[in-house]
This record gives structure tokens, C-alpha cells and sequence, in this order.
């Protein structure tokens, strides 16, 4: 754990960006709160990694299917035409990978998406809320298959 990480720490430089949607087997699903693509959201391994390739094989695997799961949630509860997949770490060295759906008539269509936008699209609490509820219905946790 790293005091000057966020994902560490879990405090308001983390909520600032984005809300808890659930704990799975090896990480956190969170969605961000700049909603320019509607779902966007970031899974966070739970110890502190910087590089994937620090991980065991089992810990790889079982992170990959949470990432797996996560973006599968997404596809059902927004329908997306395609899901673009983010690991960067330049400035935040926990190991997380952004998980974005994009649509054809949407934003970036066609291009990476744009990590930091100059103008976000953000939402009120509420509406947080129900995004979260409408991906918690298709969340795979792992081992029994439960929903977040």
C-alpha cells in the first residue's frame, strides 16, 4: 500500500473521480464519473501493483476475468458497438485498467478515447446511482456467480 496512492488510500482524490460499484475477486469496479462515454469505468487491482507483469499467474488470470466481467456488464447493460480497454499509469501507478464503452454516433468513435477530455460529461449523484444499479445487474463475481 502506498500512501500517495489513491486507490491505496481510498480517499476524496479517489471519490472525486469516481464512485464504488462493487468488490470483485481481485479488484474494484468503479464507474467514473465523467460519463463523456456512457459506462466508462476503471477496475483496480486491490494490492498495490504497478505492473501487470508483477502479478502471479493465478492473480493475472483472475484479474483478466474480473476485467472480463466487468466489461461483459457493461455490453449488457448499455449496448455499446465496442469496448476500448486502458492501462496506462504514468501519473496514478496502481495497476487499473479503464474499461470504455463506445458508440458508433458517439465521441472518439473511431479513435483511442480521450482519458482526460477538456469538457466532461458530468452527472448528479443520482444519476450515479442508477447507472451503478443498471450494471450491478450483470456483474459476474467470480466463484458463484453472484451480482455486486
Amino acid at each position: 500500500m502506498s500512501k500517495e496512492c489513491f486507490y491505496c488510500e481510498k480517499d476524496k482524490r479517489l471519490s472525486d473521480l469516481m464512485v464504488e460499484i462493487c468488490e470483485l475477486r481481485t479488484s474494484t469496479f468503479y464507474l467514473n464519473k465523467d460519463q463523456t462515454h456512457v459506462g466508462r469505468s476503471i477496475v483496480t487491482f486491490k494490492q498495490h501493483r504497478k505492473e501487470i507483469f508483477e502479478l502471479s499467474t493465478e492473480e493475472l488470470h483472475h484479474f483478466i476475468e474480473d476485467v472480463s466481467s466487468a466489461a461483459k456488464s457493461l455490453q449488457k447493460a448499455f449496448n455499446p458497438d465496442k469496448i476500448n480497454y486502458g492501462i496506462y499509469g504514468d501519473i496514478v501507478s496502481h495497476l487499473h485498467v479503464h474499461i470504455v464503452p463506445k458508440y458508433k454516433n458517439g465521441t472518439d468513435w473511431g479513435e483511442a478515447f480521450e482519458n482526460n477530455p477538456l469538457s466532461k460529461k458530468m452527472e448528479a449523484p443520482n444519476k450515479y446511482e442508477s447507472l451503478i444499479e443498471q450494471i450491478k445487474m450483470y456483474v459476474n463475481r467470480g466463484e458463484k456467480y453472484e451480482i455486486c
